[in-house]
């Protein structure tokens, strides 16, 4: 560890004089030698760390997102090209370059600490062994050397010997007791992180062996910590334990604000400013308007949980607008109750023997329009005498045949006779 230390030893002088300047802010209120003093310097210097990595952060969010996305046409392309890896590689970089995705950045913030992490250990060790480093002269060595928190020093570890622990100072039990207590809520803390993404901030709809491997970190990342922080002194454990706290907080309202799509994070966001404009009747905040301007943007291409956000101001009679705002629209209340218009009905088919029925009652014709039924007129032709001649008999013996029109015939032409 001394020689990857050694690698990082150009930060060590900054880290240190950083420590020393919150150490002298902080000695003036809780003493010099006292373990407040040197806890909090090293606690304000992880959240001098991490207010410089927000940018980095927000890299690490857009890309872990945009990695969610394209995971389907990533699995789509190994299975495309499974026999040509390099054809698969140069699709694979072809997507991230349209994308904009970059499959490192989530990793950015890590390796951005790793400096800052290897310099404080570095600087921790050389507290414990009683050497000066940095600018910490041997003034502020021997300061830091009484410093105790909870009653374990600084530059203490799980695994010390008694001697070791007694030469600063402190009891084995008690540097063990604070230790463990400190692993163990690291330990947790990192769990919690990575439980919450997974289970409030990842798109359901999309089931890719990505989320497998984001579940396994979850239980994976826990247990090397607690393993490599039975070999961190206490002031590195403080370091650590603030930086999880630090990335959960900032996860935390991440998720709150600006959830994934798709994700139980989204719906619940969404419910919320829906209950937020039923209240006051407008979207309150830049970002809640970046929010529905967004959706609006997407137009069809809106996930459910979109699109019944969508409709629950429909049902306000309140219209998204393209600049994320809304308006009145009855347009809107009236398609989300049902449509503008009844539907057309269509008649009831009436049965064959109704129909028949119909047909043989007086009066039946003049209701349902020309029929080839009997009508009273054609009733008193068939009554009369049989003394109208053969004509008419021939005339209606023609007609009853197939194939004939109805109705009089004309005369055949003589040279036809």
């Amino acid at each position: 560890m001394d020689t990857i230390a050694s690698l990082f030893s150009f930060i060590t002088t900054p880290v240190s004089w950083v420590i020393v300047q919150f150490h002298k802010l902080y000695g003036a209120i809780f003493g010099d030698d006292t373990g407040w003093a040197w806890g909090l310097s090293i606690v304000s210097l992880v959240v001098l760390i991490r207010i410089c990595l927000i940018p980095l952060f927000v890299k690490q969010i857009k890309s872990t997102r945009n990695m969610q996305v394209l995971q389907p046409k990533m699995k789509a392309i190994q299975e495309r090209y499974k026999n040509d890896k390099q054809r698969q590689s140069e699709e694979m970089m072809k997507l991230y370059k349209e994308t904009g995705t970059n499959p490192l950045s989530s990793c950015l913030p890590i390796l951005a600490q790793s400096p800052f992490f290897f310099a404080l250990y570095h600087v921790l060790s050389a507290i414990a062994s009683g050497k000066t480093i940095g600018v910490i002269d041997q003034p502020l060595l021997d300061s830091a050397r009484q410093a105790h928190i909870f009653g374990a020093p600084l530059a203490a570890k799980f695994m010390d010997s008694d001697d070791k622990v007694a030469a600063l100072g402190a009891s084995l039990t008690d540097v063990r007791v604070v230790t463990a207590i400190m692993i163990v809520m690291m330990s947790a803390s990192q769990f919690f992180t990575q439980r919450q993404l997974m289970t409030k901030n990842v798109d359901l709809t999309v089931k890719t062996p990505y989320m497998q491997q984001q579940k396994m970190l979850m239980y994976i990342f826990p247990l090397i910590f607690a393993v490599m922080g039975i070999n961190f002194p206490v002031g590195v454990l403080v370091y650590w334990l603030t930086t999880n706290v630090w990335t959960m907080g900032q996860q935390m309202y991440v998720i709150n604000q600006n959830p994934t799509p798709g994700s139980k994070a989204q719906e619940q966001y969404l419910s919320r400013l829906l209950k937020s404009v039923t209240t006051h009747g407008q979207v309150r905040g830049r970002t809640r308007r970046n929010t529905v301007k967004r959706i609006v943007a997407k137009g069809s291409d809106r996930n459910d949980i979109e699109r019944k956000f969508i409709t629950g101001l429909a049902k306000l009679g309140l219209a998204a607008q393209e600049d994320g705002t809304v308006e009145k629209s009855e347009a809107a209340l009236t398609e989300a109750e049902g449509g503008t218009a009844p539907k057309r009905q269509q008649p009831k088919r009436q049965t064959k023997a109704k129909r028949q029925t119909a047909a043989t009652q007086p009066g039946a014709a003049d209701d349902a329009g020309p029929k080839t039924s009997l009508t009273k007129q054609d009733a008193s032709q068939v009554d009369k005498p049989k003394s109208a001649g053969k004509s008419a008999a021939s005339g209606s013996s023609r007609q009853a045949k197939s194939g004939q029109r109805k109705g009089p015939q004309r005369p055949k032409h003589p040279s036809k006779k």
